[in-house]
């Protein structure tokens, strides 16, 4: 996943909820300006998953070079924790074309397919060492779905996308005028150069939550440092 699929995790790493069927478009500005947009579908039954999302750059990013991601994933929700069992992303940016294919088995990630071929790096980590980790999309899954009130910041979660190791982390709630809002940071861990960690190995962030009509609480916006600067997300 590239820097605004990273940037877009970065900002909406949030916490799970209840099953059903969840449908959820995000505005993404960037310093002010429009960056982009995410969408997602999913359904959810017997505590299995499908998840099939879109992230797209528009305004201020797409003057540049349009990037677009296009993800599905699949697996079940153990406790309140997605357990991952396949993600496939396709990935455009320009003429660039990319294609990862991950899947699960007993929590240790496999990469079946990664197009174009990459020649190894120094610091690349092993797939079947990130045991118990879960894909980009499934957090994100985790992330947007509504949350029963007092669950709204526990998350902690391991992410594997094929080739890095980010960790994310939300600490306590606090109350705001609208709900409450929860601190969290985004890691890299591992598979990183030294350039890309010494440019910035730790994003903060913070998600506000907002009660919904069924007395649910809902991630309605989420503010991040980015290697692009502050962003936001903001729930349509």
């Amino acid at each position: 996943m590239g820097r605004l699929g990273i940037m877009a995790l970065t900002l909406l790493l949030a916490a799970p909820a209840s099953a059903g069927t969840d449908e959820a478009v995000f505005d993404l500005m960037l310093r002010g300006m429009r960056a982009g947009t995410l969408s997602f579908s999913a359904e959810e039954q017997d505590g299995r998953y499908a998840v099939n999302g879109r992230l797209e750059s528009g305004g201020l990013i797409g003057m540049f070079k349009t990037t677009r991601y296009d993800v599905a994933a699949r697996g079940s929700i153990q406790g309140r924790t997605p357990a991952a069992a396949t993600y496939s992303e396709r990935a455009a940016r320009g003429d660039d074309r990319r294609e990862t294919i991950l899947t699960w088995t007993n929590g240790v990630p496999a990469v079946e397919r990664s197009v174009p071929q990459r020649k190894r790096r120094s610091y690349d980590i092993e797939a079947q060492e990130q045991r118990g980790t879960v894909d980009p999309l499934s957090a994100l899954y985790a992330a947007l779905r509504d949350t029963a009130p007092g669950e709204e910041c526990r998350l902690s979660l391991d992410i594997f996308d094929g080739r890095r190791l980010t960790r994310v982390a939300l600490g306590e709630p606090t109350p705001s005028e609208t709900g409450v809002t929860c601190k969290g940071e985004f890691r890299r861990v591992a598979g990183y150069s030294k350039e890309d960690l010494a440019e910035k190995s730790r994003f903060p962030f913070v998600v506000s939550f907002a009660p919904t009509d069924e007395g649910r609480m809902r991630a309605v916006r989420v503010t991040a440092d980015t290697i692009y600067g502050q962003a936001t997300l903001r729930r349509r």
